[in-house]
């Protein structure tokens, strides 16, 4: 059993920054590949970005690609997800999930996740 817990949501403006936190419980997150997924105000929820358990490989959705990092720090049990230059269609709950895995997976499936956090909330204002 793992648990999920984000962090680091709030207003800003668009153009603006924010820096999401995930912090895990369990002895096996290093094993696990980790992802963000957001759910906007009347959408389907939809994938951001995934890392691989090591954190050598990456995935991003084409909406955020260029914009959003996500990384890792094994050591502290937490995944983060830098966005900048956000835009009022990035407003949303942003969720983290995580998997166990025994390679390089970056999966960008929701059904692919076995644990999720609660969900932040990130509004950008026009």
């Amino acid at each position: 059993q793992v648990q999920l817990v984000e962090s680091g949501g709030g207003l800003v403006q668009a153009g603006g920054s924010l820096r999401l936190s995930c912090a895990a419980s369990g002895r096996t997150f290093s094993r696990y590949a980790m992802g963000w997924f957001r759910q906007g105000p009347g959408k389907e929820r939809e994938f951001v970005a995934a890392i691989s358990w090591s954190g050598s490989s990456t995935a991003y959705a084409n909406s955020v690609k260029g914009r959003f990092t996500i990384s890792r720090d094994n050591a502290k049990n937490t995944v983060y997800l830098q966005m900048n230059s956000l835009k009022p269609e990035d407003t949303a709950v942003y969720y983290c999930a995580g998997t166990p895995v025994t390679g390089w997976a970056t999966p960008i499936g929701g059904h692919e996740y076995d644990y999720w956090g609660q969900g932040t909330q990130v509004t950008v204002s026009s």
